[in-house]
């Protein structure tokens, strides 16, 4: 089969349509059946050489191979939106009620599907370029589960790449920086067990007041307790909850939810570590019963050096400015997996000064940005694979 595309003005229309046809159909997290579907369809539609589907989870892969010796250059891109009602006025704004493309997985989608159009347009001369579109990202979950799939072991390649879409910062540019770029993250949920009482009689309970209200305070400052370096490591409280909404009962049980991170996964770890056994001691102190429970783990985002001044190289051969990071990010991508797969560089581009901001409920992804991605992610891919 031959492409069709007559330039790329045309290229651009059809990228910029189906990244609004995405817009109006958002799956969230593990629910990403119909916009995988759509994804594997595109690539049989763009002549892949292999096609995966249901990889760690709604995962599929697209592999467009020479069929000489070279190496495997993979980009990923997201399924997933999240659970955020749109209040944003497009005329492809979601029609799914409650949920939403407000961090732009589905511009990010558009700019992998454009280069399975060009892949399509002119094969690798040597090795393969994987294409993957990859669900649960905002969970934590994808990439792991991606990565964990038996069948990723014929996948594995030399190089991974991924981008992201940044508003606050200027239209079409590219930024990147080499090592830390993402900080690690987790979600901690710490339930407290004591006894209900009569609240004439709170001393005949066992009231998880003092220990929840110890916690509420120290968490927060737990990275300074154990000496970490400023801005590497933070504790957000995300909520708290005693007892019941009621006068007459003395509280037995409370919960406190907090999400840590830090810099690097060791750090990470260490920070954990702690939290659990500042948790601990609070209850054994108070007599309570205590349960932790942990979800949606981030690895740390590490850039590569190499796979790094790649993306620098194609930005100055694509003619898009290229900015430094001056350091990591405090937010978290589950794409720092694949580091620790092979080499790999994630990048972020500028959706715009003025943009309203990730998760925002208005927030929309700016399509004027599509090109930009698809010339550095070409650019790549022509680099290693010719």
């Amino acid at each position: 089969m031959d492409c069709v595309l007559d330039d790329n003005e045309t290229l651009i229309a059809e990228l910029t349509a189906l990244r609004r046809n995405l817009h109006c159909a958002p799956e969230i997290s593990g629910e990403e059946e119909e916009t995988a579907a759509r994804m594997a369809q595109w690539l049989h539609d763009c002549d892949a050489d292999d096609i995966v589907t249901g990889l760690g989870g709604h995962g599929v892969v697209g592999i467009f191979d020479s069929g000489e010796a070279g190496p495997a250059i993979l980009f990923r891109c997201e399924l997933d939106a999240l659970p955020i009602h749109e209040t944003g006025s497009p005329a492809w704004r979601s029609g799914i009620a409650g949920k939403g493309h407000m961090c732009g997985h589905d511009g990010h989608m558009a700019v992998i599907c454009g280069l399975a159009r060009r892949l399509q347009a002119r094969r690798p001369a040597r090795g393969r370029v994987v294409l993957l579109f990859q669900p649960a990202e905002e969970t934590g979950a994808g990439a792991r589960g991606v990565v964990e799939d038996e069948r990723f072991a014929s996948i594995r390649p030399d190089f991974a790449f991924g981008l992201h879409n940044l508003p606050g910062m200027k239209l079409g540019q590219a930024a990147i920086r080499e090592g830390s770029l993402c900080f690690a993250s987790e979600g901690m949920t710490i339930h407290l067990t004591g006894w209900t009482s009569h609240a004439a009689h709170p001393e005949d309970g066992r009231s998880p007041a003092a220990a929840m209200t110890d916690l509420v305070t120290r968490l927060p400052r737990l990275p300074e307790t154990l000496g970490i370096e400023p801005g590497d490591a933070l504790v957000t409280l995300s909520h708290a909850r005693l007892g019941e909404p009621a006068f007459g009962i003395s509280p037995g049980e409370a919960r406190v939810m907090a999400t840590l991170r830090s810099r690097t996964d060791a750090l990470q770890e260490k920070l954990m570590t702690a939290a659990r056994d500042m948790a601990v001691a609070a209850a054994e102190a108070a007599g309570l019963g205590i349960d932790i429970e942990t979800s949606e783990r981030f690895a740390a985002c590490f850039n590569d050096a190499g796979a790094t001044a790649m993306v620098r190289d194609a930005c100055a051969q694509a003619g898009i400015a290229c900015a430094d990071i001056d350091g990591p990010f405090r937010w978290s991508e589950d794409f720092g997996v694949f580091g620790s797969v092979c080499p790999s560089a994630f990048f972020v581009l500028g959706a715009g000064e003025g943009h309203p901001q990730l998760h925002n409920p208005d927030y929309d992804f700016p399509d004027e940005i599509i090109p930009a991605g698809l010339a550095i992610f070409e650019q790549i891919a022509r680099g290693q694979c010719g």
